[in-house]
């Protein structure tokens, strides 16, 4: 599948919630629980949740290990 995100070479090599909330264009609220939840590994430092631009990039085109288990099913 071909990449169609131009901007996602401008993207910080590691992600934060806001960084996620301006691409996404999505609330903050959205943006923690998207976090939180099994579908996108966040990595905790302190308080604050980070994702790794390749991480975010391969669950935004839906390449998760999960939906790769599922697919071969």
């Amino acid at each position: 599948m071909a990449r169609h995100y131009e901007a996602e070479e401008l993207l910080p090599p590691v992600l934060s919630a806001t960084d996620i909330q301006k691409f996404l264009g999505i609330g903050q609220r959205q943006v923690y629980e998207l976090l939180n939840s099994e579908d996108l590994h966040a990595a905790r430092v302190g308080r604050r949740l980070f994702v790794s631009r390749a991480v975010f990039i391969e669950w935004l085109e839906g390449k998760t290990e999960e939906s790769e288990v599922k697919r071969e099913r």
